[in-house]
């Protein structure tokens, strides 16, 4: 069976990039805990709609999918689950709310671990909710000319909770050196409990839920305002290509963590400078969201859409952003373009 050493994140000898990049998400980390307390409204806003983008994002990397309505009507628990496939997202909803909402008494343990996996199996009706796997599973890929190859062999079921307990080992050992810079820790962790693959099911979900909840508990949470696992489907290749150079020589100690780490932190980073960029376009006015409108339309190099906008601002309504627009053209602050769903805006110099 394979052990788990996390003792080489303490020399530093990891690429300037990745150094980079962990300075770079510590001082986000920082602007956006000031911000936490002033804009409170916002924050509860933007992390409402985040949950809908969690469960939606997490269950379509794993071909789970149900209309964006549904989505909204499960989470927002308006509506209960009227297939498999939307009582896995609502199981996952439910595993999520425990993360968000109860994450400091949550951690990386074995009895943690398993009630989440029972959470967010537990509206699918599966047998094998909370429990390890007790036949060998593979993870394979398929061809462009439909042939299935084995990926990766995972760690067989008879040591499967053996492995558990030593990667849970090896965690709170490096946790609790001052020496290892937890920001990449964690993804070191996240990769051998996808190359162990615990489960019979739900693994990739169970993976990305774990990564909130150690993000979380070290303080790193722009994943409750903007989706970290939709960031993961958005470029789930650049995910998957990862995961798999980092998964190479895995059993035999050989394999190499950078790709994955370097993902990690890139989705993290996207989390937290889309965030900030919700911020930063309106600098020194008041925080309303008449103000936010405006800035993103007056910051904009190029003319930009009523749906740009409500990309960019997705706790402000389109009736209100449509609004703001019309009272930009009247005063004329700002000049539309064109008609219909080919409409855009730029600002007047």
């Amino acid at each position: 069976m394979r052990s788990f050493d996390f003792s080489f994140l303490e020399h530093g000898m990891l690429p300037a990039e990745l150094l980079n990049l962990t300075t770079e998400i510590y001082a986000l980390k920082t602007a956006n805990a000031q911000r936490l307390n002033k804009y409170e409204t916002v924050f509860s806003e933007l992390e409402a709609l985040a949950r809908v983008q969690s469960v939606k994002g997490s269950n379509a990397i794993e071909g789970i999918i149900t209309s964006d309505e549904r989505i909204a009507q499960i989470v927002n628990q308006s509506s209960a689950p009227l297939n498999h496939d939307e009582a896995e997202i609502a199981g996952y909803r439910d595993a999520l709310g425990l993360i968000h909402d109860n994450h400091q008494n949550l951690d990386f343990n074995r009895r943690d671990i398993l009630d989440l996996h029972q959470v967010m199996l537990s509206y699918a009706g599966s047998a094998f909710g909370g429990t390890f796997k007790t036949d060998d599973n593979v993870i394979m890929e398929i061809d462009a000319t439909g042939r299935r190859r084995v990926r990766f062999q995972p760690t067989p079921a008879s040591e499967t909770a053996d492995a558990m307990e030593q990667l849970e080992l090896a965690y709170l050992d490096a946790r609790d050196n001052p020496r290892v810079n937890q920001l990449l820790l964690i993804p070191c962790v996240i990769l051998d409990f996808l190359c162990i693959h615990p489960f019979r099911d739900g693994n990739g979900r169970m993976s990305r839920l774990l990564s909130l909840l150690l993000l979380y508990k070290n303080g790193f949470d722009a994943g409750k305002y903007i989706s970290f696992e939709e960031q993961i489907n958005n470029t789930k290749n650049q995910y998957y290509e990862a995961l798999k150079q980092s998964s190479e020589g895995w059993h035999s100690k050989e394999n190499t963590y950078i790709p994955f780490i370097k993902n990690f932190l890139s989705t993290l980073y996207l989390c937290y400078k889309e965030l900030d960029y919700r911020f930063a376009v309106v600098g020194d006015r008041k925080f309303t969201k008449t103000a936010r409108v405006e800035a993103v339309v007056e910051n904009s190099l190029a003319p930009i859409s009523k749906a740009e906008i409500c990309r960019i601002l997705p706790d402000i309504s389109p009736s209100t952003v449509e609004a703001v627009l019309g009272r930009m053209v009247k005063d004329q602050r700002i000049t539309r373009l064109g008609m219909g769903p080919s409409t855009r805006y730029i600002r007047n110099k």
